[in-house]
């Protein structure tokens, strides 16, 4: 754990050089480095490489799997006011309750906690021990979730009608993610960076107010000292959350489709279709490359190929035209 913990100070940095590149550089650099073509598949990656999770939590039980996921489409689909923004946590509460009745709940560990409790990060508490190998393995690994939330950056801002690409500006928000991973090193947490789900969720429910994120916020650090409130949440079955999961983790691949869509990337384009089909094999099928004890796969290799192939492959005629 201290090892990881000095690993996640590496992926800050790159926050805070990319933060000032793009300061410096402005949309020049993004659009040369991380333009649609390769932010939608690393997006869509991001999601299908979390399908397997969820998968794997729901067929522990599918019947409780079917009951939470129908019950959040059903709430998306045709829920009215309010209702309609929960439909995760209809869908939990009724594969919940479900469980309950299935006698697949056992509520013995609620009845043992304490009532306040510290989260298991700070009873547990670690600083990092800083090493070379963890900071420099992080350090290209983190070039995909700089790529999510370059991305998540513009769907939001495409979901809200407004530009957070030029207000607040995208140098202060890859900055604060930054400072966010940085803190959480120090203090022992994972690490803090844009959370695609929640990309997703917005663009369900069409609430983009900063106020709710940081109500949002202060209600998990209260609840997280409550210990039987953890307790409970601990006892609901994992088919359950793997239902919840087929839907959101689906919504993050589709977060990526509707990047590609609305910045019309032409799939009739011979480039365009290279990067994004070696991109999604090479993420998907779980490409490895490696020397000595260090290695890169998955998401952080499709990510760097994806940029690599957009710089090197020489642009179409017609895509000169467009631009």
């Amino acid at each position: 754990m201290p090892g990881t913990l000095a690993g996640i100070i590496g992926v800050s940095l790159v926050y805070f050089i990319m933060s000032a590149l793009i300061r410096w550089q402005g949309r020049k650099l993004l659009d040369r480095l991380f333009p649609p073509v390769v932010i939608g598949p690393v997006i869509i990656l991001i999601g299908l490489s979390l399908s397997t999770s969820a998968v794997d939590m729901a067929k522990t039980n599918w019947l409780l799997a079917f009951v939470s996921l129908t019950v959040a489409v059903l709430v998306l689909s045709l829920g009215k006011g309010l209702i309609k923004l929960v439909p995760v946590v209809c869908g939990i509460i009724a594969g919940f309750v479900m469980a309950i009745c299935m006698g697949d709940v056992n509520f013995d560990k609620v009845a043992a906690a304490p009532w306040f409790a510290l989260p298991p990060a700070l009873a547990h508490f670690h600083l990092p021990e800083f090493a070379w190998e963890p900071f420099f393995y992080m350090i290209p690994v983190a070039i995909a979730p700089v790529i999510e939330h370059i991305g998540d950056v513009y769907v939001v801002g495409a979901v809200a009608e407004k530009d957070f690409v030029k207000d607040p500006g995208l140098h202060r928000t890859m900055l604060g993610d930054g400072l966010a991973c940085l803190a959480a090193s120090f203090f022992g947490g994972p690490p803090v960076t844009t959370y695609s789900e929640v990309t997703g969720a917005m663009s369900i429910t069409k609430v983009t107010q900063p106020q709710v994120i940081r109500i949002s916020a202060l209600t998990a650090i209260v609840f997280s000292v409550i210990g039987k409130l953890s307790a409970l949440l601990q006892s609901i079955p994992s088919a359950v959350l793997g239902g919840i999961m087929l839907l959101l983790f689906g919504t993050i691949a589709s977060v990526g489709v509707q990047n590609l869509i609305q910045h019309k990337v032409n799939l009739n384009i011979t480039r365009n279709t290279i990067i994004i089909s070696i991109t999604l094999t090479m993420g998907i099928g779980g490409a490895i490359l490696s020397w000595g004890n260090f290695a890169i796969s998955g998401i952080g290799l499709a990510a760097v190929v994806g940029v690599f192939l957009n710089l090197v492959l020489p642009k179409a005629k017609e895509e000169k035209t467009e631009e």
